[in-house]
């Protein structure tokens, strides 16, 4: 295995002047994590400058620090004007050097689920890079892009924003070949005027995408294809496209849903197969037959709406006209990322419980989404014990953010909840707007929640809320 950057590269990329000759393994801009071989980048916020952490870097394996200036230590240095840019830099020339398969995932939720789906879905069939944690925004998507090795075949970019204008930044450097949205739902309200505005900004991802000469040079198959909710009344004017969703119209089509204690049960229709046509102006990339394929498979997680990113997942497999079969059944290994809805058996002294912990973020969407997962976990295990939630604030939610939290105990008394409970300002409105047997209590600190709850055996626990509001933390006390 060759090292990803060699100094003449970098160099080329940034326009910046090195000293001696090396190469690197891995870019990274952190220096607590950095790892022998890494090149470090001396990021700059207004509270802190990377600058100051490059000793540590080296000290910690590095074998290069790109910076603004150079530095009176000892160790290779690159120099440039900006290291912001230089980092952006890096991402577009290894993008262009690229000879994966990209597909770029945004959405309003289901992106980091779908992405880790994905991963396995492409893995049978070829090397796939896969952007890694959360990083996927204006930092994390090009330090991802810098990292993308030059022997994958298969590369997913996940794209996050909460403001206009920041997908298409970011789909012009990822410059996918295949382009998926999950959903659009009310979230980062603060920032946009309306969910058709959300539409609007997520709908940037479409302006990166490969089309024309590039299809030639990667195979054909999956260029310039939009992968799209079917439920939903946007993206209608998208051309190229393949949905997917509950609807009949569908490309992609939920045909069964059974839930199981260790996951689900599937069965989805997959219309016709699609196959390589010769591009015309303003004529169809790809075309299809008349034949539907039904097709069976576990996902090893539990979730309507996990099952319908599958069905995402296997549209990305079929435009790059790949095995489906072959990858639905990789996705019996599906994990849920810790904090996005694992199901956790947590045993005390004389207490059993399942956590559904799905503490990461939080809007009303997920909420239903999450509250109808506990439902399903119930029954699942034989309809054993009380529903009860933890609930956190839902940031970013703007002006009707009171009512889109008290709004959430109509779906809590469908799912037949026994106990809520509510921590923060916000989730008061609907510790209110509760049946006064369903409310379990209220504190306005979520570090608090512990101190007023009472489980019993056979709970079934749900921990969700906006990241800011640390729910995550509950979890992992409530595991101590």
């Amino acid at each position: 295995m060759s090292a990803l950057w060699a100094v003449a590269d970098l160099v080329k990329a940034t326009g910046g002047v090195a000293n001696g000759e090396w190469c690197a393994w891995r870019v990274e801009i952190d220096s607590r994590k950095v790892q022998a071989g890494d090149v470090y980048v001396a990021l700059h916020g207004e509270r802190f400058d990377g600058h100051d952490f490059v000793a540590d870097a080296f000290s910690r394996g590095a074998i290069a620090a790109i910076v603004e200036r150079e530095l009176p230590i000892s160790g290779n240095q690159l120099v440039v004007a900006d290291c912001y840019k230089a980092l952006d830099d890096l991402a577009k020339y290894n993008r262009a050097r690229s000879r994966a398969k990209v597909v770029g995932i945004t959405g309003s939720v289901g992106k980091t689920t779908t992405k880790e789906m994905l991963k396995l879905a492409l893995g049978v069939h070829g090397k796939t890079y896969a952007t890694s944690g959360n990083y996927n925004n204006h930092i994390g998507t090009p330090l991802n892009l810098a990292n993308l090795p030059l022997d994958a075949e298969f590369a997913v970019f996940e794209m996050g924003m909460n403001h206009a204008g920041e997908i298409a930044h970011l789909t012009k450097m990822v410059r996918p070949h295949i382009a998926l949205i999950s959903c659009v739902e009310a979230v980062h309200l603060e920032y946009f005027s309306s969910v058709e505005e959300i539409a609007k900004a997520k709908a940037e991802i479409f302006e990166g995408l490969e089309v024309g000469e590039q299809r030639a040079e990667v195979g054909g198959q999956g260029v310039g294809i939009a992968i799209i909710n079917a439920d939903q009344p946007y993206f209608s004017d998208v051309q190229n496209k393949i949905t997917f969703g509950l609807s009949e119209s569908a490309d992609c089509r939920l045909l069964f849903y059974k839930p199981v204690i260790d996951g689900c049960e599937v069965s989805a229709s997959l219309r016709g197969a699609i196959s390589d046509v010769a591009i015309q102006p303003g004529s169809p990339r790809f075309a299809r037959d008349d034949e539907d394929i039904k097709i069976d498979y576990k996902i090893a997680a539990m979730g309507r709406h996990v099952a319908v990113i599958s069905l995402s997942v296997l549209a990305v497999v079929k435009a790059l006209a790949l095995d489906v079969k072959k990858s639905a059944n990789e996705l019996a290994k599906f994990a849920e990322v810790e904090g996005r809805g694992r199901v956790e058996k947590i045993k005390f002294s004389d207490v059993n419980i399942l956590l559904i912990n799905d503490s990461y973020n939080a809007s009303p969407a997920s909420m239903r989404a999450a509250f109808a997962k506990a439902g399903e976990v119930w029954q699942a295990q034989g309809e054993k014990g009380r529903k009860i939630a933890m609930l956190g604030d839902m940031l970013e939610l703007g002006k009707d953010a009171a009512t889109l939290h008290s709004c959430l105990a109509e779906n809590l008394i469908q799912q037949g909840f026994d106990k809520v409970y509510t921590a923060g300002s916000l989730m008061k409105n609907l510790h209110d707007a509760l049946p006064e047997k369903m409310r379990g209590g209220h504190v306005e600190k979520s570090a608090d929640l512990l101190g007023i709850i009472k489980l019993q055996n056979d709970d079934v626990v749900l921990i969700k809320g906006s990241h800011g509001s640390k729910m995550y933390e509950v979890a992992s006390k409530l595991r101590e």
